[in-house]
C-alpha cells in the first residue's frame, strides 16, 4: 500500500468556503427560507419558490444534485429537498448568460483552471461554441453547423 499523502491546508483554495457551527436542525420553514434566498442570487425569488414546490413531488421533477428518495406515501408538499438541490436547479435555471466575449477574453488554458462552483455561477450559454483544432478559445459556431457537427461525430461511432 502507498502512502496517506496530507493536504496542506493552509494551501487549499475552498472558494470562499465559511465555516461556522451547526445549526440544531436543518429542515423546516428557516431551511426553505434559506434555499430560497440561494436560488434567488441567480434567479427571481418568485420562479425559485415555484421552482421549490415541484422538485420531488409528483408530476415535478427529480432533484439534480442528489439522490433523493421518492416516498411511495405521502410526501411533503413543501421542502421535499435540499439546499444542495435548491442550489443546483438555481444553478441550471440561472438568469445570468455567458457570452461570446467571455470565450474571447479566457482562453481554454484559463477556464481549466476555474473551480466547479466558479464555472457553475457563470450562466448559461448564449450561443453554441465550439473549439476548433490547434485553437486556444473557444469561438461561436452557428446552430445548423452546430448541429452537422455533432451529427457528424455522432454518425462516425462505431456503435450508438
Amino acid at each position: 500500500m502507498g502512502e496517506i499523502q496530507k493536504i496542506e491546508i493552509e494551501n487549499f483554495d475552498f472558494t470562499g468556503l465559511i465555516l461556522k457551527e451547526p445549526k440544531e436542525k436543518a429542515v423546516g420553514l428557516p431551511a426553505i427560507i434559506s434555499s430560497v434566498k440561494q436560488a434567488a442570487k441567480y434567479m427571481y425569488r418568485i420562479d425559485a419558490f415555484k421552482l421549490s414546490l415541484k422538485i420531488n413531488q409528483k408530476g415535478g421533477f427529480d432533484c439534480p444534485g442528489c439522490a433523493w428518495p421518492d416516498p411511495d406515501d405521502d410526501r411533503s408538499a413543501l421542502g421535499e429537498y435540499c439546499e444542495n438541490g435548491m442550489k443546483a436547479i438555481a444553478e441550471e435555471a440561472t438568469k445570468m448568460s455567458v457570452t461570446r466575449g467571455f470565450f474571447a477574453e479566457h482562453s481554454v488554458a484559463d477556464i481549466s483552471k476555474f473551480s466547479d462552483f466558479k464555472m457553475g455561477k457563470l450562466g448559461r450559454l448564449t450561443e453554441p461554441m465550439v473549439l476548433r483544432e490547434g485553437a486556444t478559445h473557444y469561438e461561436p459556431i452557428a446552430w445548423e453547423d452546430a448541429f452537422k457537427l455533432v451529427a457528424k461525430e455522432l454518425n462516425a461511432l462505431d456503435s450508438p
